[in-house]
């Protein structure tokens, strides 16, 4: 039987991020950027800054220091005369909290980007339930989030989470953007503890 390899996509390019990394990636516009990149491609900073509803000044200089860590990129394929096009250096950025427990400034950057992360997730559902009623049966059928207690180990916690982020990745490899069905979507994974006053 052959293969068949239409709508596979290369693997995701990762980064496990440093501690200068994640100091500079602590920022909101710079969150934003690397996003934006990652989402929608490659761009100038005058696109990004229409998208984000910035300044072009801004954006510039965020995307600079962006790039001085390696985490965007410019793309030479791209630019015409002084008209700079910028990517995301990777797909995935990857870290534990425990990578920065020997930097208080690394762990505070950290434990921003993780609370950013947050909103982020509470402003995306907003939105959602804002316009859920515009979307047909299918999609509100699929979309959504659900929770599950257990009571488990940290060492099958992260065997756990492996384990999901393996099938995530297998259909993130799997997508076919030409599907018309397809629309884009982003799949949060979280675990927390049940601490005193959530139970």
């Amino acid at each position: 039987m052959e293969n068949d390899d239409r709508g596979t996509r290369p693997a995701p390019r990762a980064v496990r991020i440093d501690h200068r990394q994640v100091r500079v990636l602590a920022h909101p516009l710079r969150m934003r950027l690397v996003g934006a990149l990652r989402v929608h491609g490659p761009a100038t900073a005058t696109a990004l800054a229409e998208l984000l509803g910035t300044n072009t000044g801004a954006t510039s200089y965020h995307l600079r220091q962006l790039a001085e860590v390696g985490l965007v990129v410019e793309d030479p394929d791209r630019g015409t005369g002084r008209q700079r096009w910028w990517r995301a250096a990777h797909d995935v950025t990857d870290w534990e909290p425990t990578d920065f427990d020997d930097d208080p400034d690394a762990r505070a950057a950290i434990e921003w980007i993780q609370g950013d992360q947050v909103r982020h997730l509470v402003e995306h559902a907003e939105r959602w339930f804002a316009v859920q009623h515009e979307w047909s049966p299918a999609w509100r059928d699929a979309l959504g989030m659900g929770d599950v207690f257990m009571s488990i180990p940290p060492a099958r916690l992260e065997a756990l989470k492996e384990e999901v982020w393996q099938v995530l990745e297998r259909y993130h490899l799997k997508a076919d953007p030409a599907d018309p069905e397809a629309r884009p979507v982003q799949v949060f994974l979280a675990a927390y503890p049940l601490l005193e006053g959530n139970r």
